[in-house]
Order: structure tokens, then sequence, then C-alpha cells
């Protein structure tokens, strides 16, 4: 957390115009809403909006970079008795114990999700971050097993699981919005989590990945 006043003032805008953008586009949809609508909520001009933000979507997708963060910390900082593989396992169930909102199901989420479902624009977003997710995840599994960037293994490993995570995502929204059981969509999100778990460290036996 920034200590600094200027830091922290940076911050807190950056925070307000997200915040103000997201209610906007749970609200009336993705594409319904101008930049130009929300510097007004935000109160901030229109230039001060993409200081902090270059792409509409950005605004959206806000906890992009500290998602990623979270990804290549579980693996910098894993125990070394514990292969890679499993310890992003075990960061997908720290994740649902500790109800992180990278991991949330619920009405909040719901609407987030129906957005993305609503908006070209975002659709065609969340696939970039996937991809780009992958290639963090593929860098990060590299350096904590001594490997080149560019190592194949590392790859197909980050691929596999973003392929596992992304399933699990859509499985476990689909469970909440049928049932409206928190519980139940965690226990399905958890249960593909570990089954493209086994699979991964089976393909992956011969790797110091798994």
């Amino acid at each position: 957390m920034p200590t600094d006043l200027r830091s922290r003032k940076r911050l807190a805008t950056r925070q307000g115009i997200s915040n103000a953008a997201t209610r906007l586009f749970l609200a009336r949809g993705f594409d319904q809403v101008t930049v130009d609508e929300i510097a007004a909520a935000a109160d901030v001009g229109r230039m001060t909006v993409f200081n902090h933000f270059p792409r509409k979507e950005d605004m959206f997708f806000d906890r992009d970079e500290e998602g990623r963060e979270l990804l290549r910390e579980a693996l910098r900082r894993h125990d070394p008795r514990v292969a890679p593989i499993e310890t992003l396992r075990l960061l997908a169930h720290r994740l649902v114990a500790e109800r992180s909102p990278f991991v949330e199901f619920s009405d909040a989420s719901r609407g987030f999700i129906e957005t993305i479902e609503g908006s070209e624009t975002l659709k065609a977003r969340a696939r970039a971050i996937r991809d780009e997710l992958a290639q963090a995840v593929t860098l990060a599994l590299s350096e904590c097993a001594g490997r080149q960037p560019t190592d194949p293994d590392a790859r197909l490993a980050a691929s596999v699981l973003l392929a596992t995570w992304t399933v699990a995502f859509i499985e476990a929204h689909q469970t909440f919005r049928e049932k409206r059981d928190t519980d139940e969509a965690n226990a399905v999100f958890l249960a593909i989590v570990d089954k493209g778990t086994i699979g991964l460290k089976a393909a992956m036996a011969d790797t110091p990945y798994a």
C-alpha cells in the first residue's frame, strides 16, 4: 500500500473511477456507457480517466494485474517441497477458503459475468486476458524450475492449467446461476480444478513442474 500522499491520492482517484464505471456498466451494460459519463459520475475530467485507464475495458477488468501477481507470487514463494502444479491447486483452495473476489460465485459476481456476456468487446478482452495469464504462468513456472522462459513444458502446463481454471469458473458460475448456492458453486469449481490438476500432473510427470 503506498505511503506517500501523492500515491494515495492517485490510487483513490483510480479506485473512484473504477467504482463509478462498474456501477454504470452493471446497471446499463458496458457498450451503452460512455467515457464522458464515467468521468462525470467519478467527478473527474475525461483525460484523468484515460490517464488511469488507457482502454474502457480496463475499467471493468481493473483487478487484472492483481490477479496475475497473485499467480506469480504463489509460484515465486512456493515451498520447494511442493511441486509448482500442486502449488497452484492449493492456491485455488486457499482463494475459495478466503472468499477471494477472484473466485466469487454470488449475486454480485453473477452481474459481472452477465455484463461480460452482453458485450463482444468484454468477451474479446476476457479471452486476451486468459492468454496473457497463460504467458505469465509460463514465465513463472519456468523461472521457479530454472528453465528457459520459452520452455515448451512450461507453456503446455500453463495452457492446460488456464483451460482447467476457465472451465471451472464457467461451470461454477452456471451452478450458482441455477441453484443460488455459493457453497455448491465453490465445490464445483474446486472439483474441476482438482480433476484437471490430476491430468496435468500425469502429463508433466517427467518434468520439474509435477
